[in-house]
């Protein structure tokens, strides 16, 4: 029997002991672990998406005692009007996403007030698609750490969590078949974390290597799978 899939809320675990560490990530989890020993106002820590960014930005307001804000207009312009009280420091999600201007009036306001800052982003700051020519210079001479791709054991890891966050359980011959087959992304991990729950949900039953191998035949027959999260 055929189950139609029920979009359930899961919870993604942010703690210290759900990061999972690997030589990609060190150098920024060391960064994080160090505060409040920064050497400037903040910190730039960039990488692609789903590598941990946003896991990084909770465990440092856990530590600092910050609050971690998505940089839409709105909630960088609520933020303005709130420093210097809202918090000690503030991680900014998604900064490659921000409106220069009101990110350029926030990161000012800080700055002004002792406000210290976590500035989360996909591309490097020198790479960076930012307009106004202040902003751009104030990012560049922050201090910079790259998540980088990771390696086998962290992708397999990586879909382990996503599993887990959803409450499934997935045999060790499912992740190694799919750390095989896909492309070493963490946006990719997800992307198939996501549709193996769904699959599984509409047939009734767990996630098994057959059930993986139909994923995989259905992505390259429709080719909806993302350039970026492409299978070998």
């Amino acid at each position: 029997m055929i189950q139609l899939p029920i979009d359930l809320p899961y919870r993604t675990a942010l703690g210290r002991a759900d990061f999972l560490a690997s030589a990609c990530n060190e150098a920024a989890l060391g960064w994080i672990e160090r505060w409040p020993a920064w050497p400037a106002a903040g910190l730039v820590v960039y990488g692609p998406q789903g590598c941990g960014k946003t896991h990084l930005g909770h465990l440092w307001c856990e530590r600092s005692g910050g609050v971690l804000i998505k940089c839409s207009e709105r909630a960088l312009t609520d933020a303005i009007s709130s420093v210097p009280g809202v918090a000690p420091g503030l991680a900014l999600d998604d900064v490659d996403e921000a409106p220069d201007v009101p990110f350029l009036h926030l990161y000012n306001r800080c700055v002004e007030h002792g406000v210290r800052l976590l500035i989360l982003m996909r591309p490097a700051p020198a790479s960076a698609p930012i307009v106004l020519a202040d902003l751009a210079s104030r990012l560049r001479a922050l201090p910079a750490v790259e998540i980088a791709a990771p390696d086998d054991a962290l992708i397999g890891a990586v879909l382990i969590k996503h599993f887990a966050d959803r409450q499934m359980r997935v045999s060790p011959e499912v992740i190694r078949y799919l750390v095989r087959r896909m492309e070493r992304s963490f946006a990719g991990a997800a992307f198939l974390a996501e549709q193996l729950d769904r699959l599984a949900l509409s047939r009734g039953g767990p996630v098994t290597v057959p059930l993986a191998r139909q994923l995989f035949d259905e992505i390259a027959a429709q080719s909806s799978m993302p350039s970026d999260l492409g299978v070998t």
